[in-house]
C-alpha cells in the first residue's frame, strides 16, 4: 500500500476526462465533497434525489467507483466539509469504500490527514480493525506518516500487530524497514517492538535493510539488539558484502557479526566481498577473516585474485562439471565413513561450483540432520524442493527434517505429496505412518 500523491479529482479526470459535464452525476458530487463545496453538493444531491428521499438519503448512498463523499473529504482534509457530513447529516463513520474496503480513518491515514483523524476518532471511528485487514498502523507505517503513527499508537496500537495478510508477521516494523522509513522504525524500536522477529525462516527486519540497502534502519535495528549474524542460514555479513555495501559492513563487523561464517553456498564474506564488493570491502574483512586454505597469497590482492581465477574458472563448463564430480564422489565417501562433517564440507565446496544442483541440497540435507542441525537440514531440503518441486526425495528430505521438531502434521502432509509423486518408496511411506503415528 504506497504513498498516495494522485488526488481523487485527478484520478477522475483520467477516468472520465476532463470535460466535468460530460461527467455521471455521482462523481461531480463526490468532487464537490473532496473540495468542500458545500453548495454544490447539494445541488448536485438534489439533481439525483428523483425519489424525494432527502440529501441525507442520497447522500448515505451516491457513490461513484465505490467513493463515497465522506471518502473524499477524509482524503482531501477539509474540515468544514467533514465536520457537515459527520455533525449535520450523521454520515458513518465506519462505512468502507466498496472498491478497496477502507473505511474514511484510512483514507485520512493514506493522505496523511492527521486533523481529519482526529475528528473521525472522536466520533466514534474504529482505529484498530478495518475490514481490508490492513490496520491504520501498517498503512500509516508503509507510508512514512510519523505524526500519524504517533497519534495511533496514543490511541492504543498494538506495535507488534501483524496484518491479515498471506504473509506471517507481516508487523510494521517489516513495512517501515522495507519503505526505509528510519523515523517510524526508531518510535516503534522505542515502543519495544522486537527488533528479531521473523516473518519466515530468514526474513527478519534486518535483512529487509540490507536487501534495500537502508544504512540507517539497519544501524536502528543494531542499536535495538538485532541479531547481526542471522538466523537459520541467512548471513547479514555475506548479503552486506555481495551488494558492496561498505558501510553496513563496517558496522555489523563493530556490532559483533562473525565474518568467517559462510553463505549457504559456502562462500565466506571476504569472498563475496572480492566478487561484488570493492577494494575497502575486502580490506575491511581482511583482518578479521580467519585465513582460507586454498588462497596461497594470503593477501588483499592475493584473495581478489583468487576469486577472480574461481570466476574465471566457474565459466568454462568442463571444469565446473569435473570439479562438482571430484566433490560429490568425495562427500559420498565421507558420508558412507559416517564423517558427516567432512561430507558436510564437500557438497557445500560443490555448492560453490554449481548453486543449482538440487542433489547437493539433498545430501547436505541429510548430513544437517545426522549432525542434529535439524533447522539446517530443513533449510537445505526447501531449497532442494525448490530447485526440483517434482522430486520425490526432497519431499522425502523436507518431511524427515520436521520430524525432527516434532512437527509431525507438517511431516505428514509433506510425505503425503511425495508419495503422490513415488507410490513405491519404502522409506517415505515408513515415515509417514511414522507420522501419523505420532500424530496421534
Amino acid at each position: 500500500m504506497p504513498r498516495l500523491d494522485v488526488s481523487l479529482p485527478d484520478a477522475f479526470n483520467l477516468v472520465l476526462g476532463k470535460d466535468r459535464d460530460k461527467w455521471p452525476p455521482a462523481a461531480n458530487l463526490i468532487v464537490a465533497a473532496y473540495y468542500g463545496d458545500i453548495r454544490r453538493l447539494k445541488e448536485i444531491a438534489k439533481s439525483m434525489d428523483v425519489e424525494g428521499k432527502g440529501l441525507q438519503e442520497t447522500l448515505a448512498h451516491a457513490n461513484f467507483i465505490g467513493f463515497y463523499a465522506l471518502h473524499a473529504v477524509c482524503e482531501s482534509g477539509n474540515m468544514y466539509a467533514l465536520q457537515y457530513l459527520v455533525e449535520d447529516l450523521n454520515m458513518d463513520v465506519n462505512k468502507p469504500d466498496t472498491s478497496r474496503d477502507f473505511t474514511p480513518a484510512m483514507h485520512a491515514v493514506l493522505y496523511g490527514n492527521l486533523p481529519a483523524l482526529r475528528f473521525l476518532a472522536d466520533h466514534g471511528a474504529n482505529l484498530h480493525q478495518q475490514p481490508s485487514g490492513v490496520t491504520l498502523l501498517h498503512a500509516a507505517a508503509e507510508g512514512g506518516r510519523s505524526e500519524i503513527f504517533k497519534f495511533l499508537l496514543s490511541r492504543g496500537a498494538g506495535v507488534d500487530l501483524e496484518a491479515s495478510l498471506d504473509l506471517p508477521s507481516f508487523t510494521p516494523l517489516f513495512l517501515a524497514t522495507l519503505r526505509g522509513y528510519a523515523s517510524i522504525l526508531e518510535i516503534l524500536l522505542e515502543q519495544n517492538a522486537d527488533p528479531n522477529v521473523r516473518m519466515s525462516d530468514q526474513a527478519t527486519p534486518l535483512s529487509f535493510a540490507l536487501e534495500y540497502s537502508s544504512l540507517p534502519c539497519l544501524k536502528l535495528l543494531v542499536q535495538a539488539g538485532a541479531d547481526v549474524n542471522g538466523f537459520g542460514s541467512y548471513n547479514p555479513l555475506a548479503t552486506a558484502a555481495e551488494k558492496g555495501l561498505t558501510e553496513a559492513i563496517k558496522c555489523l563487523l563493530e556490532a559483533g557479526a562473525d565474518p568467517n561464517v559462510p553463505d549457504t553456498f559456502g562462500r565466506l564474506p571476504i569472498e563475496l566481498a572480492a566478487e561484488y564488493g570493492t577494494w575497502e570491502d575486502v580490506e575491511l574483512l581482511f583482518p578479521v577473516t580467519s585465513k582460507i586454505p586454498t588462497v596461497a597469497d594470503w593477501s588483499v590482492n592475493g584473495i581478489i585474485s583468487h576469486v577472480y581465477l574461481e570466476v574465471m574458472q566457474l565459466e568454462n563448463d568442463d571444469f565446473v562439471k569435473k570439479k562438482k564430480s571430484e566433490l560429490k564422489r568425495h562427500g559420498a565417501d565421507a558420508f558412507r565413513n559416517e564423517d558427516y562433517l567432512k561430507a558436510l564440507e564437500f557438497y557445500t565446496q560443490a555448492l560453490k561450483v554449481d548453486q543449482f544442483d538440487a542433489t547437493l541440497f539433498s545430501n547436505r540435507s541429510i548430513c544437517w540432520l545426522r549432525l542434529g542441525d535439524g533447522k539446517k537440514a530443513l533449510y537445505d531440503a526447501m531449497e532442494c524442493k525448490n530447485l526440483h518441486p517434482k522430486w520425490a526425495k526432497a519431499y522425502y528430505r523436507k518431511g524427515a527434517a520436521l520430524m525432527f521438531p516434532k512437527d509431525y502434521d507438517s511431516a505428514y502432509a509433506t510425505l503425503s505429496r511425495g508419495l503422490e509423486l513415488d507410490p513405491e518408496s519404502e522409506e517415505m511411506e515408513s515415515l509417514l505412518w511414522e507420522a501419523m503415528m505420532e500424530m496421534k
